[in-house]
């Protein structure tokens, strides 16, 4: 087992080959220089609508799985797009999940908002809210705005940019410090 702490990537979008998605495989491709382990969480499509006579065990096998990554990591890092002003509902439903669980409460947590300047508050808003209410340490320094242009994604669903590199490089060195 690796002594690095171990950041989960949770992203907010379905969508293949998204902004999101790039930004938080970015990260993953620079965690080695932090140094610290990554784990991107593929499971969003799979979880079961949220239901609280379901939050019990045993748990839907999606939910059981999430549950178990979130408790290994030492912090969490969140990139989502915003659906008509707020989360996109599949990652709201995500969170629901967590609410009745302890994995995620003190857990350091923070996010990336890749959308275009003046765009995406409202799902930083309601993320920092959902996450206050299931106890997780949102970590202020390590939430930051990396607007991605879908021009900047390369064929390999990776952000070359050295600037954008060394800023997820700092945020995941804030989320690694902030779970020590």
């Amino acid at each position: 087992m690796s002594s690095l702490p171990s950041i989960l990537l949770l992203s907010g979008s379905l969508r293949a080959g998204s902004g999101n998605e790039a930004v938080l495989r970015t990260a993953q491709a620079v965690a080695p220089s932090v140094p610290v382990r990554t784990e991107l969480y593929e499971g969003l499509a799979r979880l079961p609508h949220f239901n609280p006579d379901d939050d019990r065990d045993p748990l839907p096998a999606p939910v059981a799985g999430l549950r178990v990554a979130i408790g290994r990591a030492a912090g969490i890092l969140v990139c989502t797009p915003e659906y008509a002003g707020t989360l996109p509902g599949s990652f709201k439903n995500l969170l629901d999940w967590t609410v009745g669980g302890t994995e995620i409460g003190g857990k350091p947590v923070a996010w990336v908002n890749a959308a275009a300047p003046g765009r995406g508050e409202g799902a930083q808003a309601t993320l920092r809210t959902v996450l206050e209410y299931t106890g997780a340490t949102v970590v202020p320094s390590a939430c930051v705005r990396l607007p991605v242009n879908r021009q900047a994604i390369g064929a390999d669903g990776l952000i070359a940019d050295p600037e954008t590199r060394r800023e997820l490089e700092r945020v995941l060195g804030l989320l690694a410090d902030s779970a020590r």
